[in-house]
């Protein structure tokens, strides 16, 4: 993705209720932001049928005491008659046609990337024209929010509603795809020993039965020093053998871990993907740009969270850029002050590993021309905040 994409538009409605007159809608509103609807209603029919059965039961001791939180849904909405077809959305939105409906037929089989062989399942996922959106929530504290439903949140993929939500699940426990990419560049040196041990505690506490890593250093080339693998013993003797030293080609490193390790992935279920790159942000050694690595990120579904290693009491132009990659790819950027707040932020990063949410929606006109759409996902109340990728490209005609 060139860089962070902001979508600047009034998020509208997909309600699955009959449309309340004007005044009712507005009080049952008053609650929420004035340009932020309700986009999943109450389920209907079949398809909601479905969603709701794929709900997970999940406390909802996370959520804050107020009054407005201790409900996990918005006041309810009118219910239509049994008989009565779904509404269009309550603000002027043009009503996706057969043809949004029916561009890209359902399949089985995984996109093809635009530069390697075809990805399964991931963070987030295009299957024709389903995709799947791995999200986490927070309060103004940075405390993960749990519990919620899907009718808390709104969405626009590419400025429009989806024309269908397909699955909500919370706290999910897909399988994690998760590579470790360690600086190993000389101004480093001093503190790569503690970024190994951090690393190494980090794989033990995370990786369960289904779950695979594998571990990389990087200064002007990259190393792979242990391929995926469920084996915590190899990926560890992995992280031994890397030793620091020469420049810092951090893009290159990103750009080419994306497309070899990443967008190659065969798998048959969905999973999610992650990189953990542990560096100082510095660059000065790399031929691609920090957007093009940005963008090969998203085109390998790959969620990027970044722990700099940089302890001066300021951030630098290094720190901006290790949050720029987060930002855009629904990753986070965590700063230690200190140098044993490396291990903290690798547990901060397996809390919300394991603290997600999954949504699966049949986005509206759809094209298959390898374009980037972009997502903009919210909360419906003002406390919470939601990061998700910030996009993803479609497919691409089959060859």
């Amino acid at each position: 993705m060139n860089r962070i994409f902001r979508l600047k538009v009034p998020v509208l409605v997909l309600s699955l209720a009959v449309v309340a007159p004007l005044a009712q809608a507005q009080t049952t509103l008053t609650q929420r932001p004035s340009w932020l609807h309700r986009l999943f209603a109450a389920p209907s029919g079949p398809s909601g049928s479905s969603a709701e059965a794929a709900q997970t039961a999940t406390p909802t001791t996370n959520l804050p005491s107020t009054p407005s939180a201790q409900s996990n849904t918005p006041p309810p909405a009118p219910q239509p008659p049994a008989a009565s077809p779904p509404a269009q959305p309550a603000a002027q939105q043009t009503p996706a046609t057969p043809q949004d409906q029916t561009q890209a037929p359902s399949t089985d089989q995984p996109l093809p990337g635009p530069q390697a062989p075809p990805s399964g399942g991931a963070d987030i996922v295009v299957r024709v024209n389903e995709v799947n959106l791995i999200f986490t929530v927070t309060d103004k504290h940075g405390k993960f929010i749990t519990g919620l439903k899907r009718e808390n949140f709104g969405l626009l993929d590419d400025g429009r509603p989806p024309t269908a939500v397909l699955r909500f699940t919370q706290q999910t426990n897909l399988p994690l795809r998760v590579g470790i990419m360690l600086d190993t560049s000389s101004s480093i040196r001093q503190r790569f020993q503690f970024e190994q041990d951090s690393a190494i505690e980090f794989l033990l506490q995370i990786l369960h039965r289904d779950d695979r890593a594998f571990v990389e250093g990087f200064d002007i080339e990259t190393d792979v020093a242990q391929d995926f693998t469920n084996n915590v013993d190899l990926l560890n003797q992995g992280i031994r053998k890397l030793r620091p030293g020469g420049g810092t080609a951090l893009f290159d490193a990103l750009y080419k871990t994306c497309k070899d390790q990443m967008l190659t992935l065969q798998e048959t279920s969905a999973v999610r993907r992650a990189l953990i790159l542990v560096s100082d942000g510095d660059d000065n050694y790399s031929r691609v740009q920090e957007s093009d690595a940005i963008k090969m990120c998203q085109r390998a579904d790959t969620i990027v969270y970044t722990i700099s290693t940089n302890i001066s009491p300021s951030k630098d132009k290094g720190d901006d850029v290790l949050k720029a990659i987060s930002d855009a790819t629904g990753g986070q950027a965590f700063y230690p002050t200190k140098l044993e707040d490396v291990a903290i932020g690798f547990r901060n990063i397996e809390e919300e590993l394991r603290s997600q949410y999954h949504l699966v929606y049949r986005p509206a006109n759809l094209r298959m021309d390898g374009s980037f759409r972009t997502i903009y996902l919210q909360a419906n109340d003002p406390r919470f905040k939601v990061r998700a990728q910030k996009g993803y490209f479609s497919p691409r005609p089959a060859q």
